[in-house]
Parts: structure tokens; sequence; C-alpha cells
């Protein structure tokens, strides 16, 4: 699935492929997947002679800005979303996605004037396009970010930890993986009080989950985590051996143990 270490990737892709090449056409065939109100009329008329100058990240979100002021591009890649550049993919590879090149799958394509193209391919249609969407509404963006700024965002909550982490108007960025991945090598427990934390306990879990994005990144996806190979049924712990516990948390599968995380 789409987390930050592929949102990242296909920042990268689209930093060093799509920017400054004048856009011919817009082709966006479903119309769900043009959100909050958007319509492929709209999306035509705002892009068509335009260029992108430039690439960023929020959390999960690619931001594509345009030149002369224009309107900004918007992209959340939901569970299987693919960005592709003239037929070259950000990540070769998505956990719960297909690498297949099915037409139909193809949500929204840009067309260049040099014949090139970027497209979003998403087969189960959870991801979306946007125009200027609100970037306030997302919290900080987790890579990098300062140990205060994880204290903030997790004081006084009494929601379960990793459902604030998973919150991206808190924190923008951390995905399902990623939030297993973090809190089982800072040894917390993902179903305690986010607002529960000792001092020690928001440094150990600043430190880890940095280190952890940090792995993710260099290893080339968020299914690349130490956990990954024991999210099963029977799976055990791969520091004590213990078995893990699966539970539903934040609305989200939660492989996790309960050896040695608190």
């Amino acid at each position: 699935m789409p987390e930050l270490p592929e949102v990242e990737a296909y920042r990268r892709l689209a930093d060093g492929r799509a920017l400054g090449r004048p856009i011919a056409a817009v082709r966006a065939p479903d119309s769900w997947f043009l959100k909050d109100g958007l319509t492929g009329v709209a999306a035509r008329r705002a892009l068509t002679g335009r260029s992108f100058e430039s690439a960023r990240r929020i959390g999960k979100l690619l931001l594509l800005d345009t030149d002369g002021g224009g309107p900004v591009v918007g992209l959340r890649f939901g569970m299987s979303g693919r960005l592709l550049v003239d037929g070259t993919a950000g990540v070769d590879r998505l956990l719960y996605g297909s690498d297949r090149a099915v037409g139909a799958w193809d949500r929204f394509v840009v067309r260049f004037a040099d014949g090139g193209d970027l497209r979003v391919r998403d087969p189960r249609r959870l991801g979306g396009v946007f125009l200027d969407v609100d970037e306030q509404d997302l919290g900080p963006d987790v890579l990098g970010i300062a140990p205060s700024a994880l204290r903030r965002a997790l004081a006084g909550s009494r929601a379960p930890l990793k459902a604030r982490l998973l919150d991206q108007a808190h924190l923008a960025g951390i995905g399902n993986l990623t939030a297993d991945e973090a809190l089982w090598r800072s040894g917390l427990s993902p179903t305690r009080e986010a607002g529960s934390l000792s001092p020690a306990e928001h440094r150990r879990l600043h430190r880890h989950l940095v280190a952890t994005l940090d792995d993710l990144l260099g290893r080339g996806g968020s299914h690349t985590g130490d956990l990954m190979p024991a999210r099963a049924s029977g799976g055990r712990c791969p520091r004590d051996g213990a078995e893990l516990r699966r539970e539903t948390v934040g609305g989200r599968t939660t492989w996790w143990c309960p050896a040695h995380q608190r």
C-alpha cells in the first residue's frame, strides 16, 4: 500500500521526469476519482497549456504545483495507487496492489506536448485527484519531525496510540505498516492512550519513528520492515519469540507483541 515511503518515491519520480513539460491534454475517465467537486472538464481547463514546476509531498499527499501561480494538483493513492511517468513506475511493487498495465485502471492521465504522460493507476479506486486542496487540514509532515511536534500531536489524547499516529490531521504521513513497525521497535502498545506517554517514552518513540522511516525509505517501501514477515496468524515476535497479537486499532489491522510492547 502507498505509505510515506512510496509517495516520497512518487515525488522523486515526478520531480525528476515531469517538471517543465507543457501539458497538452488531460484525461479523467473516472468521475469517482475526482474529488471535492472537480470534473474532467474543469481539470482540462485548469491544466492544459500549463507545466508542473515543482513536486512536493505532505504526508501521503503528493502535490504538483503548476507554473504562473496556477492550480496545485493533489494526488492521493489509497491502497493500490501507483504513479507512472512515461511508463516508469515510482515503485516496483505494492503490497496490496498489482503491477499489471491495465488501461481501465488509469484514473487520471496528463499528456505532455512531447508525447509522454503522467498517470495515476489505481485498481481499487481508493485514491483521488484534487485541485488546490487545503494543506492546512494536514498535521506536520512526519518525515524529520521534531520531538516537540510529536509531543504536541499526542498530548492530552485519550485515543489509542496507534489511532492517534494514523490521524493525518495531527501527524501527516504515518500509515498502517509504518505505525506497527515503529511501535514494535519502540516497545509501546498500540492500544494504550496516546496522552499517557512519559517523557522518556516520547523520546523513545520519536527516535524509533525517525529511524523506521529512514530504514523504510532506504529499503524501498513500507512493506520492508523487520516486523513484516511475522504479520500473519501464528506469527512470532522477531525480538523475543512471543506470539503476536492481532487486533483492530483505529480501524486498521494491527499486529503487536504483548510481551515487550507496554
